[in-house]
Protein backbone atom coordinates (compact mmCIF):
# COMPACT_ATOMS: atom_id res chain seq x y z
CA UNK A 1 0.00 0.00 0.00
CA UNK A 2 1.60 3.53 -0.67
CA UNK A 3 1.76 5.89 1.58
CA UNK A 4 1.90 9.91 0.85
CA UNK A 5 5.28 11.39 2.09
CA UNK A 6 5.91 14.81 2.21
CA UNK A 7 9.70 16.23 1.15
CA UNK A 8 10.39 19.48 2.13
CA UNK A 9 13.67 21.14 0.33
CA UNK A 10 15.61 22.14 3.22
CA UNK A 11 18.22 24.65 1.11
CA UNK A 12 21.13 26.81 3.36
CA UNK A 13 19.58 30.47 2.62
CA UNK A 14 23.21 31.68 2.13
CA UNK A 15 26.01 29.60 0.83
CA UNK A 16 29.64 29.49 -0.74
CA UNK A 17 31.82 27.17 -2.25
CA UNK A 18 35.54 27.13 -3.43
CA UNK A 19 37.37 25.11 -6.25
CA UNK A 20 40.78 25.87 -5.23
CA UNK A 21 44.17 25.96 -6.99
CA UNK A 22 48.12 27.01 -5.85
CA UNK A 23 47.88 30.16 -7.20
CA UNK A 24 44.54 31.32 -7.12
CA UNK A 25 40.55 30.09 -6.17
CA UNK A 26 36.97 30.29 -7.43
CA UNK A 27 34.75 31.48 -5.11
CA UNK A 28 30.53 30.75 -6.10
CA UNK A 29 28.35 32.44 -3.58
CA UNK A 30 24.44 31.91 -3.15
CA UNK A 31 21.75 33.82 -1.24
CA UNK A 32 18.01 34.72 -1.92
CA UNK A 33 16.64 37.13 -4.05
CA UNK A 34 15.02 40.13 -2.93
CA UNK A 35 11.45 40.17 -1.88
CA UNK A 36 11.81 36.40 -1.11
CA UNK A 37 11.29 35.16 -4.32
CA UNK A 38 12.45 31.51 -5.01
CA UNK A 39 14.80 32.89 -7.47
CA UNK A 40 18.27 33.15 -5.51
CA UNK A 41 21.42 35.71 -6.55
CA UNK A 42 24.62 33.85 -7.34
CA UNK A 43 27.92 35.56 -7.27
CA UNK A 44 31.21 33.77 -8.78
CA UNK A 45 34.52 35.57 -8.40
CA UNK A 46 38.32 34.81 -8.79
CA UNK A 47 40.86 35.33 -5.60
CA UNK A 48 44.63 35.29 -5.43
CA UNK A 49 45.62 32.63 -2.80
CA UNK A 50 47.56 35.26 -0.87
CA UNK A 51 46.88 36.18 2.30
CA UNK A 52 45.90 39.84 1.85
CA UNK A 53 43.03 38.55 -0.81
CA UNK A 54 42.01 35.82 1.47
CA UNK A 55 41.23 38.01 4.35
CA UNK A 56 39.57 40.50 1.51
CA UNK A 57 37.27 37.35 0.56
CA UNK A 58 36.56 35.84 4.31
CA UNK A 59 35.01 39.76 4.31
CA UNK A 60 33.23 39.93 1.97
CA UNK A 61 31.40 36.38 2.84
CA UNK A 62 31.11 37.68 6.24
CA UNK A 63 29.27 41.05 4.90
CA UNK A 64 26.94 38.65 2.89
CA UNK A 65 26.01 36.69 5.72
CA UNK A 66 27.37 33.05 4.98
CA UNK A 67 26.28 30.36 6.75
CA UNK A 68 29.07 27.73 5.75
CA UNK A 69 31.85 27.82 3.05
CA UNK A 70 32.27 24.50 1.07
CA UNK A 71 35.53 23.47 -0.26
CA UNK A 72 36.79 20.37 -1.41
CA UNK A 73 40.18 18.51 -0.18
CA UNK A 74 42.38 19.31 -2.63
CA UNK A 75 46.07 18.58 -1.78
CA UNK A 76 46.96 20.88 1.10
CA UNK A 77 45.82 24.03 -0.72
CA UNK A 78 43.02 23.88 1.64
CA UNK A 79 44.60 24.68 4.97
CA UNK A 80 45.43 28.10 5.03
CA UNK A 81 41.92 28.95 3.19
CA UNK A 82 40.25 26.75 5.99
CA UNK A 83 42.26 27.84 8.89
CA UNK A 84 41.86 31.79 7.50
CA UNK A 85 38.00 31.45 6.92
CA UNK A 86 37.55 29.75 10.58
CA UNK A 87 39.64 32.16 11.87
CA UNK A 88 37.21 35.04 10.87
CA UNK A 89 34.39 33.49 12.50
CA UNK A 90 33.03 32.02 9.60
CA UNK A 91 32.00 28.23 9.38
CA UNK A 92 34.06 26.30 6.78
CA UNK A 93 33.32 22.87 5.68
CA UNK A 94 35.85 20.30 4.05
CA UNK A 95 34.39 17.69 1.83
CA UNK A 96 35.22 14.59 -0.17
CA UNK A 97 35.87 14.73 -3.61
CA UNK A 98 34.23 11.55 -4.12
CA UNK A 99 30.58 13.40 -2.68
CA UNK A 100 30.97 15.71 -5.87
CA UNK A 101 31.10 13.14 -8.63
CA UNK A 102 31.83 15.40 -12.12
CA UNK A 103 28.65 14.31 -13.93
CA UNK A 104 28.65 13.05 -17.93
CA UNK A 105 28.19 15.34 -20.32
CA UNK A 106 28.82 18.39 -17.92
CA UNK A 107 31.56 21.03 -19.19
CA UNK A 108 34.39 20.74 -16.59
CA UNK A 109 36.28 24.21 -15.69
CA UNK A 110 37.06 25.68 -12.37
CA UNK A 111 33.88 28.27 -12.53
CA UNK A 112 31.58 25.53 -13.17
CA UNK A 113 33.18 22.81 -10.38
CA UNK A 114 33.09 25.90 -8.25
CA UNK A 115 28.89 26.52 -9.15
CA UNK A 116 28.17 22.81 -8.81
CA UNK A 117 29.78 22.35 -5.57
CA UNK A 118 27.86 25.41 -4.31
CA UNK A 119 24.75 23.99 -5.61
CA UNK A 120 25.14 20.88 -4.34
CA UNK A 121 26.09 22.43 -0.83
CA UNK A 122 23.09 24.74 -0.67
CA UNK A 123 20.68 21.70 -0.77
CA UNK A 124 22.61 19.74 2.16
CA UNK A 125 23.88 16.96 0.18
CA UNK A 126 27.31 17.30 1.29
CA UNK A 127 29.40 15.55 4.95
CA UNK A 128 31.88 17.65 6.35
CA UNK A 129 35.45 16.00 6.89
CA UNK A 130 36.82 16.05 10.00
CA UNK A 131 39.01 18.52 11.03
CA UNK A 132 40.53 18.84 14.15
CA UNK A 133 41.13 21.93 16.10
CA UNK A 134 44.31 24.11 16.52
CA UNK A 135 46.09 22.12 18.95
CA UNK A 136 45.16 18.36 18.17
CA UNK A 137 46.87 19.77 14.55
CA UNK A 138 49.81 20.66 15.56
CA UNK A 139 50.02 17.36 17.61
CA UNK A 140 49.44 15.94 14.59
CA UNK A 141 52.14 17.60 12.70
CA UNK A 142 54.62 16.86 15.07
CA UNK A 143 53.50 13.03 15.52
CA UNK A 144 53.32 12.53 11.41
CA UNK A 145 56.88 13.77 11.21
CA UNK A 146 58.53 11.91 13.47
CA UNK A 147 56.97 8.53 11.76
CA UNK A 148 58.75 10.19 8.39
CA UNK A 149 62.12 10.52 10.51
CA UNK A 150 61.61 7.21 11.95
CA UNK A 151 61.18 5.40 8.52
CA UNK A 152 63.55 7.09 7.05
CA UNK A 153 66.15 6.31 9.62
CA UNK A 154 64.99 2.50 8.84
CA UNK A 155 65.77 3.09 5.47
CA UNK A 156 69.29 4.33 5.80
CA UNK A 157 70.13 1.22 8.39
CA UNK A 158 68.71 -0.91 5.60
CA UNK A 159 70.97 0.62 2.98
CA UNK A 160 74.36 0.17 5.14
CA UNK A 161 73.21 -3.50 5.60
CA UNK A 162 73.24 -3.84 1.75
CA UNK A 163 76.21 -1.77 1.43
CA UNK A 164 78.09 -4.44 4.58
CA UNK A 165 76.67 -7.30 2.21
CA UNK A 166 78.20 -5.60 -0.99
CA UNK A 167 81.67 -5.84 1.07
CA UNK A 168 81.08 -9.32 1.99
CA UNK A 169 80.73 -8.33 5.42
CA UNK A 170 78.43 -10.71 7.20
CA UNK A 171 77.93 -8.80 10.40
CA UNK A 172 74.01 -9.09 9.87
CA UNK A 173 74.24 -12.59 10.25
CA UNK A 174 75.94 -12.80 13.58
CA UNK A 175 74.52 -9.99 15.45
CA UNK A 176 70.74 -9.36 15.39
CA UNK A 177 71.10 -5.67 15.36
CA UNK A 178 73.79 -4.24 13.74
CA UNK A 179 73.10 -0.90 15.30
CA UNK A 180 73.52 -2.02 18.64
CA UNK A 181 76.36 -1.20 21.10
CA UNK A 182 78.63 -3.31 19.81
CA UNK A 183 77.31 -3.22 16.08
CA UNK A 184 78.18 0.18 16.15
CA UNK A 185 81.80 0.10 17.65
CA UNK A 186 82.30 -1.87 15.17
CA UNK A 187 81.46 -0.16 12.46
CA UNK A 188 83.37 2.39 13.66
CA UNK A 189 86.56 0.90 14.06
CA UNK A 190 85.97 -0.18 10.24
CA UNK A 191 85.31 2.90 9.37
CA UNK A 192 88.23 4.61 10.59
CA UNK A 193 90.19 2.15 8.87
CA UNK A 194 90.71 -1.00 10.81
CA UNK A 195 90.45 -4.30 8.65
CA UNK A 196 91.68 -7.35 11.03
CA UNK A 197 88.93 -9.34 11.60
CA UNK A 198 89.89 -10.85 14.82
CA UNK A 199 90.52 -6.75 16.29
CA UNK A 200 87.19 -5.92 15.02
CA UNK A 201 85.66 -9.28 16.78
CA UNK A 202 87.45 -8.47 20.34
CA UNK A 203 84.70 -5.22 20.54
CA UNK A 204 82.17 -7.68 21.01
CA UNK A 205 80.19 -6.81 24.14
CA UNK A 206 78.48 -9.19 26.93
CA UNK A 207 76.19 -11.78 25.32
CA UNK A 208 77.94 -11.31 21.72
CA UNK A 209 81.23 -12.25 22.81
CA UNK A 210 79.99 -15.36 22.94
CA UNK A 211 80.12 -14.88 19.13
CA UNK A 212 83.59 -14.16 18.26
CA UNK A 213 84.59 -16.71 16.25
CA UNK A 214 81.18 -16.46 13.91
CA UNK A 215 82.72 -12.70 14.11
CA UNK A 216 86.29 -13.51 13.19
CA UNK A 217 84.42 -15.20 9.70
CA UNK A 218 81.93 -12.22 8.95
CA UNK A 219 84.03 -9.74 9.52
CA UNK A 220 86.39 -11.22 6.61
CA UNK A 221 85.58 -9.45 3.81
CA UNK A 222 86.68 -6.96 1.14
CA UNK A 223 85.63 -3.81 2.39
CA UNK A 224 87.33 -1.02 1.20
CA UNK A 225 87.78 3.01 1.55
CA UNK A 226 84.77 3.54 -1.05
CA UNK A 227 82.78 1.49 1.69
CA UNK A 228 83.58 3.19 4.18
CA UNK A 229 83.13 6.38 2.49
CA UNK A 230 79.59 5.56 2.21
CA UNK A 231 79.33 3.91 5.51
CA UNK A 232 80.58 6.80 7.26
CA UNK A 233 77.93 9.51 5.06
CA UNK A 234 74.93 7.05 5.89
CA UNK A 235 75.57 6.26 9.51
CA UNK A 236 76.21 10.66 10.21
CA UNK A 237 72.57 10.85 8.32
CA UNK A 238 71.50 8.40 11.15
CA UNK A 239 72.55 9.66 13.87
CA UNK A 240 71.24 13.29 12.91
CA UNK A 241 67.92 11.76 12.08
CA UNK A 242 68.43 10.29 15.58
CA UNK A 243 68.80 13.44 16.97
CA UNK A 244 65.94 15.34 15.56
CA UNK A 245 63.45 12.30 16.66
CA UNK A 246 64.65 13.19 20.19
CA UNK A 247 64.55 16.88 19.92
CA UNK A 248 60.46 15.41 18.65
CA UNK A 249 59.83 13.85 21.46
CA UNK A 250 60.67 16.16 23.43
CA UNK A 251 58.41 18.73 21.97
CA UNK A 252 55.58 15.90 21.64
CA UNK A 253 55.61 15.85 25.32
CA UNK A 254 55.26 19.00 25.96
CA UNK A 255 52.36 19.33 23.49
CA UNK A 256 50.47 16.37 24.86
CA UNK A 257 50.12 17.81 28.67
CA UNK A 258 46.61 19.08 28.54
CA UNK A 259 46.13 15.46 27.27
CA UNK A 260 47.55 13.50 30.01
CA UNK A 261 45.00 11.54 31.71
CA UNK A 262 43.70 10.32 27.92
CA UNK A 263 46.94 9.33 27.25
CA UNK A 264 47.10 7.38 30.32
CA UNK A 265 44.05 5.64 29.54
CA UNK A 266 45.21 4.62 26.12
CA UNK A 267 48.33 3.28 27.76
CA UNK A 268 46.55 0.87 29.47
CA UNK A 269 45.36 -1.06 26.26
CA UNK A 270 47.33 -4.22 25.18
CA UNK A 271 49.48 -3.38 22.24
CA UNK A 272 49.63 0.26 22.72
CA UNK A 273 52.39 2.02 24.20
CA UNK A 274 52.99 5.77 24.82
CA UNK A 275 54.33 6.55 21.17
CA UNK A 276 51.35 4.89 19.95
CA UNK A 277 48.73 6.32 22.46
CA UNK A 278 50.07 10.00 21.19
CA UNK A 279 50.01 9.23 17.58
CA UNK A 280 46.17 8.17 17.99
CA UNK A 281 45.51 11.35 19.91
CA UNK A 282 47.07 13.25 17.28
CA UNK A 283 44.50 12.00 14.94
CA UNK A 284 41.41 11.55 16.05
CA UNK A 285 41.72 13.96 18.99
CA UNK A 286 40.07 13.51 22.54
CA UNK A 287 36.46 14.82 21.71
CA UNK A 288 34.47 11.89 20.33
CA UNK A 289 31.44 13.75 19.74
CA UNK A 290 32.54 14.54 16.47
CA UNK A 291 31.62 10.71 15.26
CA UNK A 292 28.21 9.56 16.00
CA UNK A 293 29.35 5.88 16.59
CA UNK A 294 32.33 3.85 17.50
CA UNK A 295 31.38 2.48 13.30
CA UNK A 296 31.78 5.86 12.09
CA UNK A 297 35.12 6.64 13.85
CA UNK A 298 36.10 3.36 12.05
CA UNK A 299 34.92 4.24 8.86
CA UNK A 300 36.43 7.26 8.70
CA UNK A 301 39.75 5.61 9.49
CA UNK A 302 40.07 2.86 6.58
CA UNK A 303 39.75 0.24 9.52
CA UNK A 304 35.82 -0.96 8.12
CA UNK A 305 34.86 -3.41 5.91
CA UNK A 306 34.00 -2.32 2.32
CA UNK A 307 30.36 -2.40 1.52
CA UNK A 308 29.94 -3.15 -2.01
CA UNK A 309 27.02 -5.50 -2.79
CA UNK A 310 24.86 -5.86 -5.95
CA UNK A 311 22.03 -8.11 -7.22
CA UNK A 312 22.06 -9.84 -3.53
CA UNK A 313 25.91 -10.84 -3.97
CA UNK A 314 28.48 -8.71 -1.56
CA UNK A 315 31.26 -8.01 -4.33
CA UNK A 316 33.58 -6.99 -2.24
CA UNK A 317 35.19 -6.75 1.75
CA UNK A 318 38.01 -4.44 1.10
CA UNK A 319 38.59 -2.06 3.15
CA UNK A 320 37.99 2.12 2.55
CA UNK A 321 40.64 4.26 2.40
CA UNK A 322 41.08 6.80 4.97
CA UNK A 323 43.52 7.91 7.68
CA UNK A 324 46.62 6.41 6.21
CA UNK A 325 48.78 7.09 9.54
CA UNK A 326 45.86 6.01 11.80
CA UNK A 327 45.55 2.97 10.14
CA UNK A 328 49.63 2.19 9.81
CA UNK A 329 49.76 3.16 14.02
CA UNK A 330 46.65 0.70 14.88
CA UNK A 331 48.05 -2.45 13.02
CA UNK A 332 51.32 -1.91 14.61
CA UNK A 333 50.15 -1.79 17.68
CA UNK A 334 47.19 -4.91 16.89
CA UNK A 335 50.37 -6.88 15.95
CA UNK A 336 51.61 -6.05 19.54
CA UNK A 337 48.51 -6.86 21.22
CA UNK A 338 48.32 -10.34 19.21
CA UNK A 339 51.55 -11.31 20.51
CA UNK A 340 50.10 -10.39 23.94
CA UNK A 341 49.62 -13.69 26.40
CA UNK A 342 46.30 -13.91 28.62
CA UNK A 343 44.67 -10.99 26.90
CA UNK A 344 40.99 -10.91 25.28
CA UNK A 345 42.87 -9.22 22.32
CA UNK A 346 45.08 -11.97 21.47
CA UNK A 347 42.50 -14.85 21.77
CA UNK A 348 40.39 -12.98 18.72
CA UNK A 349 43.72 -12.54 16.83
CA UNK A 350 44.21 -16.23 16.85
CA UNK A 351 40.23 -17.28 16.48
CA UNK A 352 40.19 -14.85 13.57
CA UNK A 353 43.48 -16.10 12.39
CA UNK A 354 42.90 -19.57 12.06
CA UNK A 355 39.70 -19.41 9.50
CA UNK A 356 40.12 -15.48 7.41
CA UNK A 357 44.32 -15.67 7.61
CA UNK A 358 46.95 -13.28 9.62
CA UNK A 359 46.49 -10.18 7.42
CA UNK A 360 42.31 -10.21 7.95
CA UNK A 361 42.79 -11.23 11.38
CA UNK A 362 45.15 -8.01 11.83
CA UNK A 363 42.92 -5.46 10.34
CA UNK A 364 39.89 -6.96 12.11
CA UNK A 365 41.88 -6.62 15.86
CA UNK A 366 42.56 -3.12 14.69
CA UNK A 367 39.33 -2.34 14.25
CA UNK A 368 38.68 -4.07 18.10
CA UNK A 369 41.67 -1.58 19.38
CA UNK A 370 39.85 1.91 17.82
CA UNK A 371 36.64 0.89 18.89
CA UNK A 372 38.02 0.13 22.53
CA UNK A 373 39.43 3.45 22.13
CA UNK A 374 36.11 5.26 21.09
CA UNK A 375 34.59 3.77 24.38
CA UNK A 376 37.62 4.84 26.29
CA UNK A 377 37.66 8.19 25.56
CA UNK A 378 34.09 8.93 25.04
CA UNK A 379 33.41 7.39 28.37
CA UNK A 380 36.86 8.84 30.29
CA UNK A 381 36.87 5.22 31.96
CA UNK A 382 39.84 2.97 32.41
CA UNK A 383 40.75 -0.58 30.61
CA UNK A 384 39.10 -3.60 32.01
CA UNK A 385 40.89 -7.10 30.76
CA UNK A 386 38.05 -9.88 29.77
CA UNK A 387 40.81 -12.56 29.50
CA UNK A 388 41.65 -14.64 26.76
CA UNK A 389 38.54 -16.99 27.61
CA UNK A 390 36.17 -14.42 27.50
CA UNK A 391 34.79 -15.73 24.30
CA UNK A 392 34.43 -19.43 26.01
CA UNK A 393 32.76 -18.38 28.77
CA UNK A 394 30.29 -16.30 26.77
CA UNK A 395 29.27 -19.81 24.61
CA UNK A 396 30.52 -22.78 26.32
CA UNK A 397 28.21 -24.94 24.47
CA UNK A 398 30.42 -24.01 21.06
CA UNK A 399 33.35 -24.20 22.77
CA UNK A 400 32.14 -28.01 23.44
CA UNK A 401 31.22 -28.93 19.84
CA UNK A 402 34.48 -27.63 18.81
CA UNK A 403 36.81 -29.82 21.02
CA UNK A 404 34.18 -32.46 20.24
CA UNK A 405 34.69 -32.85 16.36
CA UNK A 406 38.45 -31.96 16.52
CA UNK A 407 38.79 -35.23 18.73
CA UNK A 408 36.50 -36.94 16.47
CA UNK A 409 38.83 -36.37 13.02
CA UNK A 410 42.09 -37.70 15.26
CA UNK A 411 39.57 -41.11 15.47
CA UNK A 412 38.04 -40.75 18.60
CA UNK A 413 34.54 -41.44 19.82
CA UNK A 414 33.56 -38.64 22.30
CA UNK A 415 30.88 -39.29 25.20
CA UNK A 416 29.32 -35.95 26.67
CA UNK A 417 28.25 -36.66 29.93
CA UNK A 418 27.10 -33.76 32.73
CA UNK A 419 29.34 -33.66 35.93
CA UNK A 420 27.57 -34.94 39.08
CA UNK A 421 28.89 -32.02 41.48
CA UNK A 422 29.51 -33.86 45.12
CA UNK A 423 26.58 -32.68 47.51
Amino acid sequence: MLAESVDEEQIIARVAALDIGKAELVCCVRVPGAGGAKRRLQEVSTHSTMTRSLGDLANRLVDLGVERVVMEATSDYWKPVFYLLEAHGLQPWLVNARDVRHLPGRPKTDVLDAVWLCKVAERQMLRASFVPPRPIRQLRDLTRYRIDLVGARTAEKNRVEKLLEDACIKLSVVASDIFGVSGRQMMAALIAGERDPKVLAEMARTRMRAKIPQLVEAFTGQFDDHHAFLAHMICDHIDTISRMVAELNTRIDSEIKPYRSELELLDSLPGVDTRTAEVIIAEIGTDMSRFPTADHLASWAGMSPGNDQSAGKRRSGRTTKGDRWLRQTLTQAAWAASHTKGTYLSAQYHRLAARRGKKRAIVALGHTLLTIVYYLLERQTTYVELGADFLDRLDPDRLARQLVKRLEKLGHKVTLEPRQDAA
